[in-house]
């Protein structure tokens, strides 16, 4: 059976819809930053998306071609996450979603090389004949956090953010956003699919003891 994240790091992937504080270890990405609102149709966000994906699958699917990864097991592509932020804001303001910068990520298996990672953005862009160049390795140390899981649209967002700072407050934390820290989110559902009141999406956010 291939390896899944969501299911070997519940702690991480699969939160209570209440809040709880996690130490989150450093880990590796595939990335695309960006700016702009990420509903925009066809717009840079969606573009992005497309481009990690690309990398992400031609990983998968590396074991099936004449590049061998050392280390490689067969693996589900993690879930589609994002770092979130924007001009002097601590946080993000969701009124001003034209003003949001991104970084979108999918998290690596440790045994994926940098030289395995070029030979994946080479080979999407000869297959899909596209530039794969904003493609980016990324490694994130977030430590200390609190973090929640949102089940609905993501515009009531704000409502799972409330209650994770209050409980940290209660528990003698405070946001410690920076340049570095940032708003985190995890995708866990398929927007295009289903009831948007049963979306399920991770929310992080950085703290430190107040």
């Amino acid at each position: 059976m291939a390896f899944d994240f969501k299911k070997e790091y519940k702690d991480l992937y699969q939160p209570k819809t209440v809040p709880s504080i996690v130490t989150v270890p450093p880990m590796r990405f595939i990335a695309v930053r960006g700016a702009g609102d990420p509903n925009e149709s066809e717009g840079a966000y969606q573009h992005a998306l497309n481009l990690l994906y690309g990398v992400a699958y031609t990983l998968k699917m590396s074991y099936k071609t004449g590049h061998r990864i050392d280390g490689y097991f067969e693996y589900a592509v993690p879930p589609l996450e994002g770092f979130w932020f924007q001009e002097g804001v601590q946080g993000v303001d969701y009124a001003r979603k034209g003003d949001f910068r991104w970084i979108s990520v999918i998290r690596l298996p440790d045994f994926v090389g940098e030289q395995d990672f070029r030979w994946a953005v080479d080979t999407a862009t000869q297959k899909k004949k596209l530039d794969f160049s904003p493609v980016e390795l990324l490694t994130v140390d977030e430590g200390l956090c609190v973090q929640c899981m949102h089940i609905g649209p993501y515009d009531l967002e704000p409502v799972t953010v409330a209650r994770m700072h209050r409980f940290c407050a209660e528990q003698g934390y405070a946001p410690d956003f920076s340049d570095v820290r940032l708003h985190h989110e995890i995708y866990l559902s398929d927007p295009r699919r289903g009831d948007p009141a049963k979306l399920k999406t991770v929310i992080r956010h950085p703290i430190r003891r107040a």
